[in-house]
């Protein structure tokens, strides 16, 4: 029998959103029907809550919303409600050593994004996605004894990329969490321990929501944890094998409204309907597990 799912977690961009960063009419009229039956969507995503601004307006999203990888969470009004920080003595140390290699780096705080210098990948990171136009601070070292930081992006060759975050995994050793989450052309360093599963459970706390009640959807390396924690986890058909396997079904792809197919299946759907219907699939049937970072 399928769970009675009382709140929807569901990751953005490669999930919620197709590949042209658009929200399909059937997505969006599945999770209106979700609302009209008071279930409780939260949003979890690497970006800044500056990004879905637009989004919570369209669909008058008013839960807390898990940003940042989780390293922030804001109320539905804006207001923060938490959020968790690298050192500066973190911070300094992959600067240096990326900016000397040649590496872009950039600096999120809050709802801002910090550069040295806009340029075409600091561009791409940000403008696709919505994002807030990337800050030119010039030596993002000058400025550490002044902001917070959430996290350190460093853009480059996917090859090089790769090479930096194992050397930093070596340098830092524990110290904090290196992540890629479906950009091989970018690595995300983070506090130790953040994610966005360890913010839902926060907020699943507050809202006294049981995490078997939960639907989570998701597609890379940055969801694994929201979709172990929920008791419907949810991958999309252009998740990695690694995601896949970590999750309990594997719907279509973003470009096929797989997200509008697991929240039909799971949440609008009678609960006899059996598991295959709308092309929901249980992993264990279609894919082979594979071991891979988590």
């Amino acid at each position: 029998m399928t769970k009675t799912i009382k709140l929807i977690a569901i990751d953005v961009d490669g999930t919620l959103l197709n590949n042209e960063h658009q929200l399909t009419e059937r997505t969006e009229k599945a999770l209106r029907a979700a609302l009209e039956k008071d279930i409780r969507v939260i949003l979890a995503t690497g970006k800044t809550r500056r990004s879905v601004e637009a989004l919570l307006a369209q669909l008058n999203l008013t839960d807390p919303g898990i940003y940042v990888q989780g390293l922030t969470t804001y109320a539905g009004d804006g207001a923060l409600l938490t959020q968790q920080v690298l050192s500066p003595v973190i911070v300094r140390q992959v600067l240096t050593f990326a900016e000397d290699r040649g590496f872009t780096v950039a600096l999120y705080s809050g709802a801002r994004i910090l550069a040295r210098k806009r340029n075409p990948q600091i561009d791409a990171l940000t403008i696709p996605f919505h994002e807030p136009p990337a800050e030119e601070v010039g030596p993002l070292q000058n400025v550490l004894s002044a902001v917070a930081v959430n996290k350190v992006v460093a853009l480059g060759d996917a090859r090089r990329v790769k090479s930096l975050r194992w050397q930093l995994s070596m340098q830092l050793n524990g110290t904090v969490r290196l992540m890629q989450a479906g950009v091989p052309e970018m690595v995300e360093v983070l506090p130790p321990g953040g994610s966005k599963g360890a913010a839902l459970k926060t907020l699943l706390n507050e809202l006294s929501i049981p995490a078997e009640n939960v639907l989570a959807i998701g597609d890379a390396e940055n969801d694994i944890e929201l979709l172990k924690l929920a008791g419907i986890g949810v991958a999309m058909g252009n998740a990695s094998p690694v995601v896949k396997a970590a999750a309990d079904y594997v719907t279509a792809s973003n470009d096929e409204d797989g997200a509008a197919q697991a929240i039909e299946r799971f949440v609008l759907a009678d609960e006899q309907t059996e598991a295959v219907e709308n092309n929901v699939t249980n992993p264990a049937a279609t894919t082979s597990p594979e071991s891979g970072e988590a």
